[in-house]
């Protein structure tokens, strides 16, 4: 059972659905379990969140900040110096991130793309250009862009292709036919994704 200090149950009741999607996806997160997670009757729950939607777009929130990290932390692997290379490398790496993040955290992605209304504005429904994962990808094909490696024309579009991709093969290896393949040979499909992806950019 989760522990808080007085006045500060709003975060601790986030933190108990946190964990609840790790485990169990969207499905987890139930305000009633959340509240009695935490030790607290489900009407001091519903003092804080008006329904279990808000709930969710708050724990949709943290899964889309700790896939937006994953990235950057695989951006910052990237020692190439050249400048085109290095931009291609580094939008590579970012789709690579966003597959193994959505394998390590299959539950935690799942909420990152399920919440309503509200969950809006971080991103789920209406990509943020300045901000998370979406606004990562954005600053990465502009590099490739002022690198020459992609022309401006088309670069128009090609931060939803790019999503699309990746975030389709994440879903194959979740819940589709990729589901069964050994990590080596589905790496090794994912590299041939990402092989197509820079070709089509090029």
């Amino acid at each position: 059972m989760s522990t808080y200090h007085h006045g500060n149950l709003r975060p601790a009741l986030v933190e108990t659905a946190a964990g609840l999607a790790r485990t169990a996806g969207p499905d987890g997160v139930v305000l009633r379990e959340v509240a009695r997670q935490t030790g607290v009757s489900h009407n001091a729950a519903y003092r804080h969140f008006a329904d279990r939607d808000e709930l969710l777009a708050e724990v949709a929130a943290i899964g889309m900040a700790q896939l937006e990290q994953a990235m950057r932390d695989r951006l910052a692997t990237v020692r190439t110096r050249d400048p085109e290379r290095r931009a291609r490398r580094r939008l590579r790496e970012t789709g690579r991130a966003y597959v193994q993040f959505a394998l390590a955290e299959p539950g935690m992605f799942e909420v990152a793309f399920s919440a309503k209304g509200d969950a809006a504005a971080a991103g789920q429904h209406v990509p943020e250009v300045d901000g998370g994962p979406y606004g990562l990808l954005h600053e990465v094909l502009d590099e490739l862009v002022a690198a020459g490696g992609l022309s401006p024309e088309r670069r128009v579009g090609a931060d939803v292709a790019c999503w699309a991709a990746v975030h389709g093969f994440a879903l194959l290896c979740l819940r589709g036919p990729l589901q069964a393949l050994p990590p080596a040979d589905r790496d090794a499909v994912l590299d041939v994704a990402l092989d197509v992806l820079d070709r089509g950019l090029s």
